[in-house]
């Protein structure tokens, strides 16, 4: 009797047809060097099997790469030095490969190898920020990390209601305290908290020191399933008037129906508005804090470029007072900073460009007059100099006009204060 011919393959069948590693299948079809499974999930039919050519599988594959690698690949993407933002982790590349943007060629599904050619393409992609957001959840640090304050504040975060976790993954510590459930953050929901939640004194929460009471601790949490908003919080979301979001109610059937309140003072479900707010692109998922970039001229002509994220820039209201500018720095920006500015006159500010208001220009005596490091580790550095030094800075360099007098406050939203 003579030996049935197999119709259908699985993956590991088709690699042995072809006498080619399983990884190299997978990447071959994950790919598209050879058909998708045309025989149902993960099955191939015998014609496109035999139709593949094994030394091309073989030759595409190139070694796969650890999951460990891959995230340090994927981290140095993103920048450094990274504030606001975890490092991907290993995990967070199983979480990748789940979502379709790399594919699996072996190991552990939760710490897969994946191809690095993939992984190099991925690193590349200018959205890199916003699908690591979507895709990857975060543990509590992580989401502390990823929101700029300390754990114990978005531990009152979580109280409060404001989040909650859409999942949970067990970790085993060994030698401390054993196995573990630890609950997972939407990373978007996370970064989405000073934008739907505009009314709470994030700066306070940012700055808040080591071992001080959360500023979250004497709020009141939630209401389940009353986490309403008015149309003037709405407003403040998007940073528009009242009678725009009126107006897009008016305009939008698919507008979130009323939740509560009547119709002079009507009450919308959070979640629905912020949902609609995403979908027609009122407002984004912050990717990172906002920054200042200023080059500052020191003794000799010394010209150094600096960043400063979370700017917050107080200018005064006339040349005799004091423009300040506050945000967080690294160790090391924030000593050169400071030995540029040592000296008796001080540093000069060839150009300085924040969100909110034009490139400025400050003559000297630029100093360094706070070094403020947070609960959460970040170094907040506040500089100050003579508002009557203040001018407009010039596109290609230099000063273009000195004693602007115009004054206005710009905070980490980058918006003018009224």
């Amino acid at each position: 009797m003579g030996r049935s011919v197999r119709e259908l393959y699985d993956e590991g069948q088709a690699a042995g047809r072809l006498r080619v590693p399983v990884a190299a299948w997978r990447w071959a079809a994950g790919s598209g060097l050879v058909p998708a499974a045309n025989a149902g999930p993960g099955r191939w039919s015998r014609a496109v099997v035999e139709a593949a050519d094994a030394e091309a599988v073989r030759a595409a594959l190139r070694g796969p790469m650890g999951a460990g690698v891959a995230a340090e690949r994927l981290t140095e993407a993103l920048g450094l030095p990274l504030r606001c933002r975890p490092r991907v982790t290993a995990s967070a590349v199983g979480h990748l490969v789940r979502a379709g943007l790399l594919v699996y060629l072996g190991g552990a599904p939760e710490f897969p190898d994946v191809h690095p050619d993939q992984v190099d393409a991925l690193a590349r992609r200018r959205d890199l920020p916003v699908l690591l957001d979507r895709h990857v959840p975060l543990g509590p640090d992580q989401a502390a990390r990823r929101l700029g304050v300390r754990r114990v504040d978005f531990d009152a975060v979580v109280r409060l209601g404001f989040v909650s976790p859409v999942g949970s993954v067990t970790v085993d510590y060994r030698h401390h305290g054993g196995v573990t459930t630890v609950p997972l953050y939407s990373a978007e929901a996370v970064a989405l908290l000073p934008v739907v939640r505009p009314w709470v004194d994030w700066r306070a929460v940012y700055a808040a020191p080591a071992g001080a009471r959360s500023p979250l601790a004497a709020l009141a949490p939630v209401v389940a399933g009353r986490d309403w908003v008015l149309l003037a919080e709405v407003a403040r979301m998007v940073g528009v008037g009242r009678a725009a979001v009126q107006s897009w109610r008016r305009r939008n059937a698919d507008f979130p129906a009323l939740a509560g309140g009547t119709e002079v003072h009507p009450q919308f479900d959070r979640a629905a508005v912020v949902a609609w707010l995403l979908a027609h692109d009122k407002i984004g998922v912050p990717i990172g804090m906002p920054s200042a970039s200023l080059t500052v001229v020191g003794p000799g002509r010394r010209t150094i470029r600096f960043r400063l994220d979370g700017p917050h820039l107080v200018l005064a209201e006339d040349a005799e007072g004091e423009d300040v500018l506050a945000g967080w720095s690294t160790d090391e920006d924030a000593d050169a900073l400071a030995a540029l500015m040592a000296g008796e006159f001080g540093a000069a500010v060839g150009r300085l460009t924040a969100p909110g208001t034009v490139p400025l220009a400050v003559r000297g005596r630029v100093r360094v007059v706070e070094r403020f490091r947070s609960g959460s580790g970040g170094l907040r550095v506040t500089l100050a100099w003579p508002a009557g030094l203040r001018g407009s800075a010039a596109r290609h360099g230099g000063v273009a006009h000195h004693a602007v007098l115009h004054a206005g406050a710009v905070g980490e939203s980058g918006a003018p204060s009224s």
